[in-house]
């Protein structure tokens, strides 16, 4: 299934996009699409069960906003460094282990909207991803396959970063992560049994039309089954969480000088395979 959250902000209502591209209304059925939903499997089925019964009413989707496919997400975790082309573009080796960090759930917002530049930045740069939804509590997993099990579904994000912030101003990575607007994700969230291999997904990424990342999930140094097990080891993930598993190569900061990084004006488009597209004209905070 392909879920997703229409509306205004803090305003969205659940939503499924059927085969045959037609928004339907998930209201009826569920309050909304959160960790609670994602970890009730007879919810889901219901859903389904509408879906393939042609019962649920369509949305007129003209002008309608697309906001984030998950709701209250208690956390976002990132992982670094966690492909062999952009380690190498940025001049470093593949981690031994997976580089982890931590995004406020409060930076992710709608695939289509504005993102805002940082008052006196002058690093901002682009990141598509892949992005883990979790379905079930993870504590302590032992294997790729219970991994795997506890994942929810996919979708795109976006993972904007303020290099000077992030690498030159002292302290830790969060800085130059969290600043407002800077998780886009969606459009849907698409579960996991429509995903049949996530290391089989290519992604892309456009800055003003220009192709900057042409990446694929086989590249990833830690796929993500090992992610999902390598993080329950650290810290518990609950259902609505959400994990953003790295960038290819093709970001601003691996490019060579003037560094072509975000202004206000431009806009970026990304994409992953089967999960859809986003599209973010970039402003002034």
């Amino acid at each position: 299934m392909k879920l997703l959250r229409v509306g205004p902000p803090g305003a969205e209502r659940p939503a499924l996009l059927d085969q045959d591209g037609t928004l339907r209304d998930l209201s009826a059925l569920v309050d909304d699409i959160d960790g609670s939903l994602l970890a009730d499997a007879s919810a889901l089925d219901r859903i389904r069960a509408a879906a393939g019964a042609g019962v649920l009413p369509a949305l007129d989707a003209t002008g309608l906003r697309v906001g984030p496919p998950v709701a209250r997400i208690g956390k976002v975790v990132c992982i670094g460094l966690n492909y062999h082309g952009h380690a190498a573009e940025t001049g470093q080796t593949a981690p031994a282990e997976p580089v982890v960090f931590l995004k406020a759930a409060d930076t992710v917002v709608g695939p289509d909207d504005t993102v805002l530049v940082p008052r006196g930045s002058v690093k901002t740069d682009w990141e598509v991803e892949l992005a883990i939804v979790i379905g079930r509590t993870a504590r302590y997993l032992e294997t790729d396959e219970q991994a795997l099990a506890h994942v929810a579904g996919y979708a795109v994000a976006h993972d904007v970063s303020e290099r000077e912030f992030q690498i030159e101003r002292g302290g830790t990575w969060d800085k130059g992560k969290n600043c407002e607007t800077f998780n886009p994700l969606g459009p849907w969230l698409v579960t996991a049994d429509e995903v049949p291999d996530p290391q089989a997904l290519g992604l892309r990424l456009w800055v003003n039309g220009e192709l900057k990342q042409d990446g694929h999930t086989s590249d990833q140094i830690f796929p993500v089954a090992e992610v999902v097990r390598y993080v329950s080891r650290f810290m518990t993930l609950y259902p609505g969480d959400v994990i953003n598993t790295g960038t290819p190569s093709g970001v601003a900061m691996g490019q060579p000088d003037p560094k072509p990084y975000l202004r206000p004006g431009d806009v970026v488009e990304l994409e992953v395979d089967g999960l859809g597209r986003q599209r973010q004209e970039l402003k002034s905070a």
